[in-house]
């Protein structure tokens, strides 16, 4: 018989990176939030490697901080080893990353969500509740009903997992932890477009078992950059990381050992993550290559686990011991786990809005690996952006979007909702046209005026930050005004015979202005690239009309004449929300945009 529960704004359905962002969020905009997840200690759990951030990766979660998230927080309580990447290069790509304790973070996660108010229930959501086109709640195993205005599925690899060691298959979503079957199904009979894809983890390893003298030490930096903008300081409690690598030996017992590789057999059909292959995967694909970095990084400050990233892997557990010994660090090594493979049910993104939401249903939100993503950043990104919607749906607000040139989650959720996924999706660097502008400095400055908008943000961040851009903009006011030969002092801060020592000289208005050293180092790093600035500046100014000339979701596509058929076929099938974003999906030329944009005016023209 059906319980029917209390009546809930939003439920978020996984207790992952993207589910906990999603109900915090939308939580603290005042929606009555329920977190549904099978374990409900499992909320948080880093089911990989323990570390937040890395290349595009630090930015994202930089953004996430900037607009009222947490992972950025959880990653500073948790973190243990920092590190700046690409340090020796230009602003635009340096990105931060912090190895975690990996039970600091999962308390600090859920500490937050706690602090926001959300509810965790446990259970397995195993279909949603619909009324004509719109969601309004979620059925559990035991038949009762969570009635909502919005569902975000955040689901993981979890959505009919199916874990792999060699031929072993048992289903899953992470070792030890059981799967969501039945919501799979139910989405497939819903209509919705399903794929499967597969990642991977290596094993773990026992600290006192590694030979650390046969190993490259990998030290925290010395002055670590934070995740979140209000952390100034983390605890002094640094570790070391270290680098081991394969050698032929390694590589000669893998090849020996690929024909019982569930990736090499067929039984993984799902395309795994092309920037983080498995190690059989390496061999195999880069056969000239006879080593291969393995990174040793410890997994807490009371843990005696040691995570190898680099050596993912879903060998069968007697290859893997057998491969791994090659390694002279780790020839007497003792296996706490062995590494496995899961192959998990997506949902193909272009069925979802810029919104996240799904164009199919409405109130039904998507967000993380069963948009096709891989990574926690990425997942943390979308589930921001997901539980912000489903708060403003459920309490008849406006949709939240981020521009391709306002942020790195901008470029993520638009990429998704546009072109869809073949593969894994991992954000670079090299995704974002504009990331001279998306730099990790300055997102809290940046995204300022949509934090506002949006109201997530404590406020002791809220009064921080909004202290920070008076400051910063006085700052570039005197600058700007001041003389320096025949031009201005800001001008003169490109040279690099003038600091901030001539700054101060040539605009003594700065010294009443306590700027700190971040403000300090930003206003140069503006004023160095101020040219590459304003010319990115002026191509987003000519994209803005194509941005701003929105579509109706209900566009006659097929009625539209000139229009090639494979132009209407995916203008119909994924919705694009504007010109620009029709003109960014694959397959689309530049006469098809023609087309639409003649027929939307010869419609507006008629009476």
């Amino acid at each position: 018989m059906t319980k029917t529960q209390d009546r809930y704004d939003v439920v978020v359905v996984g207790g992952g990176h993207a589910g906990a962002e999603a109900a915090a969020a939308a939580s603290r905009l005042g929606a009555r939030a329920a977190l549904v997840t099978l374990d409900p200690v499992a909320v948080g759990r880093m089911s990989c490697n323990p570390s937040i951030g890395g290349l595009a990766k630090g930015q994202i979660v930089r953004e996430v901080d900037a607009l009222g998230g947490i992972m950025g927080k959880a990653a500073d309580r948790a973190g243990i080893h920092f590190r700046l990447l690409n340090a020796s290069k230009g602003p635009a790509v340096q990105s931060p990353r912090c190895q975690c304790d990996r039970e600091l973070y999962a308390t600090a996660v859920r500490d937050l969500i706690g602090e926001a108010g959300v509810e965790v229930i446990a259970g397995e959501v195993t279909d949603l509740v619909v009324e004509g086109d719109r969601v309004t709640g979620a059925e559990l195993a035991d038949g009762s009903i969570l009635l909502s205005r919005a569902v975000v599925l955040t689901t993981g690899t979890f959505l009919g997992g199916v874990l792999w060691v060699g031929e072993e298959r048992t289903e899953g979503g992470r070792l030890g932890e059981r799967g969501a079957h039945r919501l799979a199904d139910r989405l497939a009979a819903r209509g919705f477009r399903l794929g499967r894809m597969k990642t991977g983890t290596p094993p773990r390893f026992h600290t006192d078992s590694i030979d650390w003298s046969q190993t490259v030490p990998q030290p925290s930096d010395a002055n670590p950059v934070t995740f979140s903008f209000l952390q100034q300081a983390i605890p002094e409690r640094k570790v070391d990381c270290a680098v081991a690598r394969t050698g032929p030996a390694t590589h000669d017992v893998i090849r020996a050992h690929l024909d019982r590789s569930p990736m090499f057999t067929g039984g993984i059909t799902g395309p795994g993550p092309r920037y983080c292959p498995s190690i059989e995967d390496k061999v195999f694909r880069f056969p000239a290559k006879d080593s291969h970095q393995i990174w040793l990084e410890p997994e807490g400050l009371d843990s005696d686990l040691v995570y190898p990233n680099g050596i993912s892997t879903s060998l069968p557990a007697d290859a893997q011991e057998a491969f791994v010994r090659t390694i002279p660090a780790l020839a007497n090594v003792r296996f706490s786990a062995h590494g496995y493979a899961v192959e998990y049910t997506h949902v193909d993104p272009t069925e979802c809005g810029p919104t996240l939401e799904a164009v199919r249903l409405q109130g039904l939100f998507l967000a993380g690996q069963i948009n096709g993503t891989t990574g926690y950043e990425e997942a943390a990104g979308q589930g921001l952006v997901a539980g912000i919607n489903a708060a403003r749906r459920a309490g008849g607000g406006e949709p939240f979007i981020l521009g391709r040139h306002e942020a790195y989650i901008g470029v993520l959720v638009d990429d998704l909702v546009t072109r869809g996924v073949t593969e894994p999706y991992r954000m670079f660097t090299s995704l974002a046209e504009h990331r001279l502008l998306l730099r990790h400095h300055d997102a809290d400055v940046r995204l300022w005026p949509r934090a506002e908008s949006v109201g997530l943000l404590e406020p002791e961040q809220a009064r921080a930050t909004a202290a920070r851009v008076a400051r910063r903009s006085a700052a570039r006011r005197a600058l700007e005004s001041a003389r320096v030969g025949s031009g201005t002092a800001m001008d003169a801060m490109r040279r690099p015979d003038f600091g901030w020592a001539e700054a101060a000289t040539a605009a003594p208005e700065l010294a009443a202005l306590t700027l700190d050293v971040r403000d300090r180092e930003e206003l140069l790093i503006e004023a160095q690239y101020s040219g590459y600035v304003a010319r990115e500046q002026l191509l987003i100014d000519r994209r803005a009309g194509a941005e701003g000339t929105r579509l109706p979701v209900d566009l006659p596509y097929a009625d539209i004449p000139h229009l090639r058929a494979e132009a209407k076929e995916k203008l119909l099938r994924i919705c694009p929300a504007s010109v620009g974003q029709a003109s960014r999906i694959s397959g689309i030329g530049s006469s098809d945009i023609s087309a639409l944009l003649i027929w939307l005016r010869v419609e507006q023209a008629a009476p």
